[in-house]
């Protein structure tokens, strides 16, 4: 019967074998992602912040209004996912974002995810002392008008606690074939 663990204490020692046995744990984990995203997802709920919805419900009706609007499927979960990183790194939760979809996604939607809090700023920054045109250094950039038009039809809007908003299972078939993708590998800055 074969070991479950490995030997080694420092990765320099190990052996193929070992390796390989790691590479099939990690397969079973990296398999797995799509159900600890869902999870994840679900922490943005019950807390208001404020706002009429909360995070959870923010992000469910903004993956709706993409998936009314015919929006491709990986911009579909994109969008339902836009917001994940609040929980852990609200500061930076785009690129955070942006970051878990990086392998899976076009350079397009990862672009438009990891920028979309700047372009958000529009709606509200000078209320806050901030500069709403702080988008304009991205001006004359191909993913500009995307995003700009990803914060205006899908995120700025979606705090309706009215909106007949679909579930989450409604997506997960998209999101579990999104991630079942073989990575495209690193193409950050290809747009």
């Amino acid at each position: 019967m074969e070991a479950d663990t490995i030997d080694f204490i420092n990765m320099a020692d190990g052996t193929r074998e070992e390796y390989e046995l790691l590479d099939r744990h990690y397969r079973r984990f990296s398999d797995a992602l799509p159900d600890r995203l869902m999870t994840h997802l679900s922490l943005l709920s019950g807390d208001l912040m404020g706002y009429k919805i909360d995070r959870f419900q923010h992000s469910l009706q903004s993956a709706t209004r993409a998936f009314r609007d015919g929006a491709e499927e990986e911009m579909v979960v994109a969008t339902l996912l836009h917001d994940i990183g609040d929980t852990i790194s609200p500061e930076n939760h785009s690129e955070l974002g942006a970051s878990v979809l990086q392998p899976y996604v076009s350079a397009k939607t990862h672009w438009i995810i990891k920028h979309h809090g700047v372009f958000q700023g529009y709606y509200y920054f000078h209320h806050v002392g901030g500069d709403r045109n702080a988008r304009e250094r991205f001006r004359g950039h191909p993913m500009f008008e995307p995003c700009a038009e990803f914060c205006h039809r899908w995120d700025q809007n979606s705090f309706d606690p009215d909106y007949d908003t679909m579930p989450l299972a409604a997506f997960e078939p998209a999101l579990r074939r999104v991630f079942a993708r073989k990575p495209f590998g690193d193409h950050v800055g290809s747009v």
